[in-house]
């Protein structure tokens, strides 16, 4: 049935996405023609509007929204700015989502288009009237060589042209070979070699392919994608444009996360200047090559970072994971060759190109290569988000660039929610790369970093990340579903009941997730579990059977 929607889906025309019509499809009457647009059932439309939080009735009408990530969870901000909010748009006005990447200073919340944090809960009037912005946020590099957040590499236009031009004049071989020696690899967290993605791809047969931008950055914690998109948006669509004549796509997908309007906006006016200046469109430079892309906007599901739930997404099907292989790169958007990459892996793509292989596998330990942008949250002194080597110490990233904590801190969890949580005394010897995160039991992801406070119960924070999970999961797979739905039970029992839990059947729970589920929602979840359970055992032995 889901292959025949995707078909059916992909017939129709290639630039607007049928969930991007059916987000927003008002009523039952506009439904039942889209459903007939595209000789789909009525009820395959409903079935997808019931999947996302964004298109429940319930959620529409509300007037502001209230982060409750883990990172505004932790710093206790957010029953205040819930309290203010009410008190000032009414008692049933104020919402919840998931996260706004204002992790660097909390507090945050959405209103009328636009997000906000820090003390902007107390301008609530001024930003009623339309008459306030919040303040910057830190950004800065402390990698010798700058391949994201400088902006040498594309000042203009003018120089996205050029080097344009140069890649058009480059044997395509040649150049999946400068991505392939430059070791630069997959930013989501799986940590796939880039280049080999565009070479398989490349290989593939069809008719059709497409390119496809993972901007569905959820991971609480991380906001190193809002940043790209909003700040360096030229050089996450030079990847995208790249990939498209490399692979033979003629057309790409952005797809950005709905919490963050601001970089929908940005990056809907980039390609509205592309297009003019020929740079997107047919024949672009005179090359033959046609390319154009579109934003497709997420409507408030978590899975959807999870790329074959992010290409049912696009497809209009509910953003359920698919089973693989094949892989998107032989069969994936509409069930053509399909190359899907993270916002930072694309936009480093620009620099290696410009500067050649080398200047990028210089850097690192020779295993994880390049540079790497941490989100620094709003327990350390100075947050924010840095762009440093791989390799570099978290000593140094805490110390230096992080400037210490704030607080007293019991651990951090490094990777968004499906990350390890690493304990105070133990991150000092950590490097920041993929093998050493990896041999120390922990995982790196988008390297963001959430601290835990002392005061911070670990078993409430186990109860919040099963939670989220249960929350967030596409619902396909047994384990996930329903493990993380017990997990969540389990551990709600032995706090507000004080019902024991054994700590045998808690492993087994963790280990059917990890082993029986169909992604990295429900199969990560208990790499932090278990790094809770071990380094906060003080907390978890009161409420075990004995």
């Amino acid at each position: 049935m889901s292959r025949n929607i995707s078909l059916l889906s992909g017939k129709k025309d290639d630039k607007n996405s049928l969930f991007g019509k059916i987000s927003v499809s008002p009523n039952d009457t506009s439904d039942a023609q889209l459903a007939g647009e595209y000789n789909l059932g009525v009820s395959t439309i409903h079935s997808t509007k019931s999947f996302y939080d964004f298109l429940n009735e319930d959620f529409k009408n509300k007037k502001a929204y209230v982060c409750t990530g883990s990172a505004c969870m932790c710093r206790g901000t957010q029953e205040d700015v819930t309290q203010k909010l009410k008190n000032k748009l009414g008692e049933d006005s104020v919402g919840e989502m998931i996260c706004l990447g204002r992790c660097y200073e909390n507090s945050a919340f959405y209103y009328d288009g636009e997000n906000y944090s820090g003390d902007d809960i107390n301008q609530l009037d001024n930003i009623l009237a339309g008459e306030h912005k919040s303040l910057p946020y830190t950004m800065k590099s402390y990698s010798e060589t700058s391949f994201l957040v400088e902006n040498e590499i594309f000042s203009s236009f003018e120089d996205f042209k050029e080097l344009l031009q140069n890649c058009f004049e480059t044997d395509k071989d040649e150049l999946i070979n400068t991505l392939k020696d430059s070791g630069l690899r997959g930013r989501g967290g799986a940590g796939f070699p880039t280049g080999m993605k565009w070479e398989f791809c490349k290989a593939q047969e069809a008719k059709a392919k497409y390119v496809v931008c993972n901007a569905d950055e959820g991971d609480p914690g991380a906001y190193s994608d809002r940043y790209l998109l909003e700040e360096q948006a030229l050089k996450v669509l030079f990847g995208m444009v790249v990939c498209g004549y490399i692979i033979g796509s003629k057309q790409g997908f952005m797809y950005i996360r709905g919490e963050y309007p601001e970089s929908i906006d940005i990056t809907n006016e980039a390609l509205a200047k592309l297009r003019e200046l020929g740079l997107l469109g047919e024949n672009i430079l005179g090359s033959g090559f046609d390319f154009d892309m579109n934003v497709v906007e997420g409507q408030g599901a978590y899975i959807c970072g999870e790329e074959t739930a992010l290409i049912a997404s696009i497809e209009g099907r509910r953003a359920e994971v698919d089973v693989r292989p094949p892989f998107p790169v032989v069969e994936g958007l509409y069930k053509k060759p399909t190359v899907v990459n993270n916002v930072e892996s694309l936009a480093a793509v620009a620099a290696i190109l410009k500067h050649g292989s080398k200047s990028y596998k210089s850097i690192g330990n020779g295993r994880s290569l390049g540079t790497k942008l941490i989100s620094l949250d709003g327990f350390f002194n100075n947050p924010g988000l840095y762009e440093v080597d791989l390799g570099t110490s978290l000593e140094f990233i805490i110390d230096e660039i992080g400037g210490g904590f704030n607080a007293d801190i019991k651990a951090i969890q490094i990777g968004g929610p499906l990350g390890g949580i690493v304990p105070v005394d133990k991150l000092k010897s950590l490097t920041l790369d993929f093998e050493v995160f990896a041999e120390a039991g922990f995982l790196l992801g988008h390297a963001s970093f959430v601290c835990i406070p002392r005061s911070f119960s670990a078993v409430e924070y186990a109860k919040h990340l099963f939670a989220f999970t249960a929350h967030e999961s596409c619902g396909k797979c047994f384990p996930c579903r329903l493990g993380s739905t017990r997990g969540k039970e389990m551990l709600g029992s032995a706090i507000d009941n004080n019902q024991k839990f054994s700590e045998e059947l808690i492993y087994d729970l963790l280990e059917t997730m990890e082993v029986g589920s169909l992604c990295a929602l429900g199969g990560g979840l208990p790499l932090a579990i278990k790094n809770l359970l071990e380094h906060c055992s003080d907390e978890f032995k009161p409420l075990m059977e004995k």
